[in-house]
């Protein structure tokens, strides 16, 4: 068994690219080796800016001598039939065996493959992974035609055993693989020798390389906090800039800096982003929660403890900051003067979508909405619709544009200064959430109605065009937008029927277009179909353009879309253990675009067909259902009404007769009091009757008076179990 080490080591990679880098070379390095015979225990790769590490622990010496076997054609078969086979396997026919098949003779070709040397295995598999290797982008240097993400500068590929040491033999376009490597680019570059991968993972660190990046943030993350609460301050945690400033510096040097008090009157969320996105700069606040101090990380020790570095630093973050604090001074002024109007009007010439109009005919559209959706969420609808035509004005300023991370965020700040509600200010940041299944959900009544509206006017708006999700693709989000709705209506519990406000969104999305055809078609031509631009869809339910009602191609979109939202809502229950069946099961009824009451029915259904008594009571349904079916299929009748228990015969049917007639009115108050846990309980107590009935009743009797009336019975077990749920969808 030998350990293999390899090291490419390159000009310095993107961040962003390393550790992608590291998995695909441990995968096409150990894939290959397998590919060739060879085995191991196991593998990790590792990267730092200049280079990708592979260690291999286990390597098998040697593959193995392996015998294949390929059929080929019968004996009899032509000539050129033969050759080609021949040529195939690379022998002569007095090499092939001839052995009996069930068509006949056939020629067998028995292939030998002797094993190889590791050493010669690792070179060819390293050699086609380099030349092959899935850089997102890379580069060719020089006269030569290599490709890779940076100059390539050096291979190591070294085998080591009991024996010592030996060196893969290598040459990729010049690059001759060796047992050497250097260490920091300024620190430590002179090459050394390497003989495993304890002693390249030692030595590299005596050369200032900190060979494992978790290492590296681990080193970085302990130091900032160190420094910080040594000043009593408190770094702002991102996992994210983290992990890429480990991938920036190969031997990590945390320095902290002071922020001019010029700019500590920037917003926090500015002062941060700039810094983050301008200097991979950590942010460092005090107790009140003011960014007052950076942490900046060095590739590098300096004889004066990185003072030069930290003053330089700081001028390139000044300059920044300035531009920050011009663009916030000059936004400020437009919100506090002129209260953001200017900004609002500008949006008119920025489009959303080509078939959707401006981000002003938008704003309209959700401001429409937010004032509908109000009262069912407990929102002001002046409030609602005031913070909806706000909500993107930010879009337009000078901040925004310069971090586009920032909007919404940034909207809340405006408003407050341009003096508008709390309520107003605080829709303008939340309403884009949420954002994601972590992201957290608006609870404020304004920011829930505007962020309903506003993703319920990007739903129906695509459903309008017909821009809707096809397999993994999804381009406008259309996915998170259904998501983060069913997550905005079941966090604030709001009951409100969907269908007429999607009917809404559509019709005005289909009147935009209709106005948008109808002046495209003057300024081409007059012939020209007035509502060329509306969905054929929309089309095929009318004559002309003018005859075409968008209330009636609304209804349709609205059954679509909400069908979409179901789904979402299965995907979104599952967590709590709620199965998809039970989601269909309830969607009977005319509340079904209620989506708060139509989880408060899948609850209670859940909860109950965890009993045996909801296990049972599903199969009763289920068999009066076949049977009533059954029944009706053959007599071309529907049994529906006029089961009467002077008919009954037996104890058990009395039983059944006096069980749903007590159980009808527990179940019309808990429906009216939207107690669905009460009015499972009340179908769960029929289980009992409805076994005892199957059990000693014949339902098909021989006397035709008593058999309509038990189908007729039949028909009222079915009739109440369909008030909460269909069962028949329940799986089992």
């Amino acid at each position: 068994m030998s350990d293999l080490l390899i090291e490419l080591l390159s000009e310095e990679i993107p961040a962003r690219m390393q550790r992608r880098a590291a998995d695909d070379l441990r995968r096409l390095v150990t894939d290959g080796l397998v590919d060739a015979g060879l085995t191991y225990a196991g593998a990790v790769a590792h990267c730092t800016p200049r280079r990708l590490a592979l260690s291999v622990q286990g390597l098998t010496d040697r593959s193995p001598t392996a015998t294949e076997e390929r059929r080929g054609p019968r004996t009899d078969a032509p000539d050129k039939a033969i050759d080609g086979f021949l040529r195939g396997v690379g022998m002569t026919r007095d090499q092939l065996d001839v052995v009996d098949d069930k068509k006949g003779q056939v020629y067998l070709a028995r292939i030998t493959r002797k094993g190889r040397d590791a050493p010669a295995i690792v070179a060819e598999v390293l050699e086609a992974t380099i030349r092959d290797f899935p850089w997102p982008k890379s580069m060719r240097w020089g006269s030569g035609s290599l490709r890779w993400v940076r100059p390539l500068r050096s291979i190591l590929c070294i085998l080591t055993n009991d024996e010592g040491a030996q060196v893969a033999p290598l040459d990729v376009h010049g690059i001759v693989a060796g047992d050497t490597t250097e260490g920091h680019r300024f620190m430590a570059p002179d090459r050394f020798r390497v003989t495993s991968f304890d002693d390249y993972e030692a030595r590299l660190k005596r050369a200032k390389v900190v060979l494992s990046s978790q290492d590296r943030a681990d080193a970085i993350w302990q130091e900032a906090t160190n420094q910080a609460f040594a000043a009593g301050l408190e770094v702002v945690e991102d996992a994210g800039l983290l992990a890429e400033v480990a991938g920036l510096v190969e031997w990590p040097v945390v320095l902290m800096g002071r922020i001019d008090e010029a700019f500590l009157g920037l917003p926090p969320e500015v002062l941060q982003t700039s810094m983050k996105e301008h200097q991979k700069f950590f942010s460092v606040r005090d107790r009140d929660g003011r960014i007052v101090r950076f942490i900046t990380v060095a590739n590098r020790e300096t004889a004066d403890d990185g003072a030069t570095i930290l003053a330089g630093n700081g001028r390139v973050l000044s300059a920044r900051l300035a531009d920050a604090r011009f663009f916030w001074e000059n936004d400020l002024r437009v919100a506090q003067d002129e209260k953001m109007e200017p900004w609002i009007a500008s949006l008119a010439n920025v489009t959303f979508h080509a078939k959707l109009g401006s981000q002003r005919e938008r704003i309209d559209r959700i401001a429409a909405l937010a004032r509908e959706i109000a009262p069912a969420v407990c929102a002001d609808p002046d409030l609602a619709e005031r913070a909806a035509r706000l909500a993107k004005a930010d879009l337009s300023s000078e901040m925004v544009y310069e971090f586009p991370e920032l909007q919404g965020l940034m909207g809340r700040y405006y408003a407050e200064a341009a003096g508008e509600a709390p309520e107003v200010a605080a829709a303008a940041q939340e309403h884009y959430s949420p954002l994601g299944p972590s992201d957290d959900v608006p609870t404020a009544p304004v920011s829930v109605a505007v962020a309903l509206a506003d993703k319920l006017d990007t739903l129906a708006g695509f459903w309008a065009i017909d821009e809707k999700p096809t397999g993994s693709k999804d381009p406008y989000a259309l996915r998170r937008a259904a998501l983060g709705v069913v997550r905005l209506i079941l966090s604030s519990q709001t009951s409100a029927n969907l269908r007429p406000i999607i009917v809404r969104a559509s019709r005005q999305d289909i009147e935009w277009q209709r106005l948008k055809g109808r002046a495209d078609a003057t300024r081409k031509a007059p012939s020209e179909a007035a509502d060329a631009t509306l969905p054929q869809q929309q089309l095929q339910h009318a004559s002309s353009g003018d005859d075409c009602e968008p209330e009636e191609y609304g209804a349709i979109l609205a059954q679509d879309l909400l069908t979409f939202l179901h789904d979402r809502l299965k995907q979104h229950l599952r967590d709590e253990g709620i199965r998809h069946d039970v989601i269909d099961a309830c969607l009977t009824g005319d509340r079904t675009d209620d989506l708060a009451d139509l989880v408060a029915r899948a609850r209670a259904l859940n909860a109950v067909l965890a009993t045996p008594d909801g296990e049972n009571l599903v199969q009763g349904y289920k068999r009066a259902a076949n049977l009533l079916a059954q029944a009706e299929t053959a007599d071309g009748v529907e049994y529906s009404y006029g089961a009467e228990r002077k008919l009954a015969e037996t104890d058990e049917e009395r039983a059944l007769f006096d069980a749903l007639e007590a159980a009808r009115p527990k179940i019309d108050a808990a429906l009216a009091a939207e107690d669905y846990p009460a009015a499972m309980a009340a179908l769960a107590d029929l289980r009992g009757p409805i076994d005892a009935f199957f059990e000693a009743v014949q339902v098909n009797s021989d006397n035709a008076i008593v058999r309509r009336n038990r189908l007729n019975l039949l028909s009222e077990i079915v009739r109440t179990c369909t008030r909460i749920a269909d069962l028949s969808r329940i799986g089992g």
